[in-house]
């Protein structure tokens, strides 16, 4: 009899469609990327970092580590292009660093990118420190925040504290992971700035990599955290940010910033000029509130904020003084310098370009001298329609109008009159006051005694 051979047939039948419903979605059933038969997949997980260092920043990497380690890869790769950011958020990706089960390498990447400032902490504080060709890594001096205004030797001891702070951690960073101590002091003192090729020769890095295909194959067999990494051939899994982090990373840039002040203002100022249309106000004040938050990141510049103060204060005051477009003028100038002095333009992670700059000014003093102005104005026009408009009318009276009763005919209506002087038939009365629905009259002066 075959039946035996038929349910081994069977039996492998089953077993293979197991295996290939229990593989890795992008891996064929017993075949790992680049691992022997039978093995778990080979997987690198790859988180990709273009922009600044902030807490948008700080959760994406922190979730892409939890992700790998789900996962069991081999490694994590980090590839950083940054001009800087955040100190508690760059302090934040350090600490996820050192809790991570699986290695982290830094990849400063691709051609041309940097590290600079909070970049090179976050380099520095990784497991294995790559950087591609033709890029650059180093100038952390510390960015004070908020800027001019405050007294001068408060601001040179805190600048100073907050130097000496950072000065050690970034050498605690270097010490743990057994970089060029020296150098990292002096990235953050000196603002001193190298190139991969230098990096390399200093051992502030260990790899220059052309690409992550080149990084796999140069980590391949590298002791990390008492365990060899197995990377030539791995799968490479990116993580993406998700909406909610690209959100958040986009709006950690002086541009938002400066387009949400000036949506808070055109909002407030919108709700002031036409009092009960509700949204502009709401508008405005979400807007001021996101301001005021990221402002509290953000190094902003007290003197700018006081000209944009004084911009709004000469855009207001046009609409009440007839001064022919003399005051926009000054307020346009005033906010095109405020807008220029918002940020320290010698840090170019929080410099403001022109090409932003120019055409909020004209749009803000355009809005304030239509818009603004004409609503302002409108308010102070005398009433042309209501009850208001009827005082001092002069109307026929359609019967005699005594102090308890009478008629009159004006703006399309029948009302009741009274006066104090009785008023005959035909005759005209002047109206001068009106009382609910009652008209009060007075008999009209002809015209040869008014002169």
């Amino acid at each position: 009899m075959k039946t035996t051979p038929l349910f081994v047939s069977l039996a492998l039948v089953c077993s293979g469609a197991m295996a290939y419903a229990q593989a890795p979605l992008g891996a064929a059933p017993g075949v790992a990327s680049g691992g022997p038969r039978g093995s778990p997949p080979l997987i690198v997980v790859l988180i990709k970092v273009k922009g600044t260092i902030n807490p948008a920043t700080a959760g994406y990497i922190a979730r892409g580590i939890d992700e790998a380690i789900a996962a069991k890869a081999q490694c994590v790769i980090l590839q950083l292009d940054t001009p800087g950011g955040l100190l508690d958020s760059t302090k934040d990706i350090v600490q996820s660093f050192y809790r991570s089960e699986l290695p982290v390498v830094v990849y400063v990447g691709p051609s041309g990118a940097n590290a600079t400032s909070a970049g090179a902490f976050i380099t520095l504080a990784s497991d294995v420190a790559a950087m591609a060709p033709n890029t650059s890594i180093g100038a952390a001096h510390p960015v004070s925040i908020g800027g001019g205004g405050g007294a001068e030797k408060v601001d040179d001891v805190m600048k100073q504290k907050l130097e000496n702070f950072t000065i050690s951690y970034m050498e605690t960073i270097a010490q743990k992971r057994g970089r060029n101590v020296e150098w990292a002091k002096s990235a953050v003192r000196d603002s001193a700035n190298i190139t991969a090729e230098v990096a390399l020769s200093t051992k502030v890095i260990e790899i220059i990599a052309k690409d992550v295909p080149d990084l796999l194959l140069q980590l391949e067999g590298r002791t990390v955290k008492e365990r060899a990494l197995r990377t030539e051939g791995a799968e490479v899994r990116e993580i993406p940010m998700s909406m909610r982090e690209q959100v958040f990373q986009m709006a950690w840039r002086p541009e938002v910033l400066m387009i949400l002040l000036l949506i808070a203002i055109y909002g407030i100022l919108g709700e002031v000029s036409h009092p009960g249309t509700i949204i502009p106000g709401v508008v405005g004040a979400v807007a001021l509130v996101l301001v005021l938050y990221m402002s509290a990141a953000l190094p902003m510049n007290a003197a700018g904020l006081v000209l944009i103060a004084l911009a709004i204060g000469l855009f207001i005051a046009e609409a009440f003084t007839p001064a022919f477009g003399l005051l926009v003028g000054g307020g346009a100038i005033s906010l095109f310098f405020g807008l220029l002095m918002l940020f320290d333009r010698a840090d170019p992670l929080f410099r403001l370009s022109l090409t932003f700059i120019i055409p909020a000014t004209a749009v803000t003093a355009g809005f304030f001298l239509l818009v603004m102005g004409a609503g302002l104005r409108a308010q102070r026009l005398p009433i042309k329609a209501g009850r208001e408009i009827m005082i001092g009318k002069t109307i026929p009276a359609l019967t005699t109008i005594t102090s308890q009763s009478g008629k009159v005919f004006v703006e399309g209506e029948y009302w009741n009159a009274v006066s104090e002087t009785t008023i005959a038939m035909g005759e005209r009365a002047e109206i001068v006051g009106l009382q609910g629905l009652t008209l009060k009259v007075k008999p009209a002066t002809p015209v040869n005694q008014q002169e």
